[in-house]
């Protein structure tokens, strides 16, 4: 069997000693060496040529790709180069059928066992590179994770994160310097993880959720009391059995980024990013002090992948990502050149869902969908709720009737 021109090696703390015969040997092979700096000292004596992995790793594989053809290439990676490693990248740029695989203990195997843990059942999840926004959604229904972190996603920062967003039901285990001589492993609750000043740049964090942790129903409403909002009559929100049908009506997926127009306290938006915990969602409100009520709302239920937009729409969607799913609760009176706008920015295979209340807003939604030549679905929703009587008879009382349109826009999902 032909060897591979170009054999990615996983190595780990211990250098040249935790290497196999047959890695050894590929190393000795080989006329080009590739790695970091800290793994290209274990090699000082290395006869060919040795290329440092800087920040623009993949324009320095790029520039050897060529090179790939008449000299056998050695890239050096920590642990597992295809877990969270530079194997993936080299596949994409010498071609799986050039590349060979020889793995260490990923970093991630190490550190549970290290920590006595079992982790068959574990989440494995990286912040290194990575914006920090939705780890908390991405964590929500899970019961033990391990995390990749940086220098500026470190694990005193995500302690920070998860206290702040109050998903504080986690139990901290930072293991550091793994497979050194001074490897170290700290049991820590969050609250000290997050006051840490001697963290180790090269660590992973394994959470596990506390003894009376429950894991929250994979869908469901908040009653309006669990909101903080304006208080007229029964309160300026979407009423729970309406968030019900018209977040079904929306079909999010996970990963969809979802724009919430008029998002008054954020209700619509905070269970929609429950739905697209890996996507984003943009609450967009102009009304100062809903805003400040929809940021306190985003912090109260953990919902770090919603962004608060300040500002009226349409022109506050400028700059956003492009949607796969659109909520319209409110247009203060601009509803036509928001269906307009929106319909013209939403990904092929995206979802509209417009709430109207009054008689002038549905007029309007009809006759704008009508002159756009859109098909659409309209159901007029009247929910009675019960209510006590003098104190002993039930009675139901009913809500304002409520308009949802809902349409999809042509093209692959």
């Amino acid at each position: 069997m032909r060897q591979p021109a170009v054999i990615v090696i996983g190595i780990g703390e211990d250098g040249c000693l935790g290497l196999s015969s047959r890695a050894y040997n590929c190393i000795r092979q080989s006329q080009i060496l590739v790695g970091g700096a800290r793994q290209l000292e274990f090699f000082s004596d290395y006869p060919g040529r040795r290329v440092m992995l800087g920040k623009k790793v993949k324009d320095t594989l790029e520039s050897l790709r060529d090179e790939s053809g008449d000299h056998n290439i050695v890239i050096l990676a920590s642990g597992d180069p295809l877990f969270y490693g530079v194997g993936s990248l080299a596949v994409k740029i010498f071609g799986a059928e050039f590349c060979g695989f020889i793995p260490q203990p990923s970093s991630m195997q190490l550190a549970f066992a290290a920590a006595g843990l079992a982790w068959s059942d574990a989440t494995c999840l990286s912040v290194h590179g990575r914006s920090i926004e939705g780890l908390c959604q991405r964590m929500r229904r899970l019961s033990k994770v391990a995390l990749l972190t940086d220098a500026e996603n470190s694990p005193v920062r995500v302690a920070l994160h998860l206290l702040e967003y109050h998903d504080a039901a986690w139990d901290a285990i930072l293991c550091e310097n793994l497979g050194s001589t001074d490897e170290r492993i700290r049991p820590l609750d969050l609250k000290s993880l997050s006051q840490l000043t001697d963290v180790s740049p090269l660590n992973i964090l394994i959470l596990t959720r506390s003894a009376d942790w429950r894991c929250p129903p994979a869908f469901y409403a908040e009653a309006e009391e669990a909101y903080a909002r304006r208080m007229p009559k029964l309160g300026l929100i979407t009423k729970r059995e309406i968030r019900v049908l018209s977040l079904a009506a929306l079909q999010l997926r996970a990963q969809a980024v979802v724009w919430d127009i008029g998002a008054g306290s954020g209700s619509v938006a905070i269970e929609a990013a429950r739905i697209a915990s890996e996507g984003r969602v943009f609450a967009i409100e102009c009304e100062e002090e809903s805003q400040g009520y929809c940021a306190e709302n985003i912090l109260k239920h953990g919902a770090d992948n919603v962004r608060l937009i300040a500002g009226e729409a349409p022109d506050a969607l400028e700059g956003l990502d492009q949607p796969d799913a659109v909520f319209i609760g409110g247009s203060k009176g601009k509803l036509d050149a928001l269906i307009q706008l929106v319909w013209q920015r939403l990904n092929p295979g995206g979802r509209l869902v417009i709430n109207a209340v009054t008689m002038e807003n549905v007029g309007q939604t009809v006759n704008t969908l009508n002159a756009m030549g859109l098909a659409y679905d309209v159901n007029l929703v009247q929910i009675a709720r019960s209510s006590l009587l003098a104190g002993k008879y039930h009675r139901y009382e009913a809500l304002n009737p409520i308009h949802i349109f809902s349409l999809s826009k042509e093209g692959p999902a």
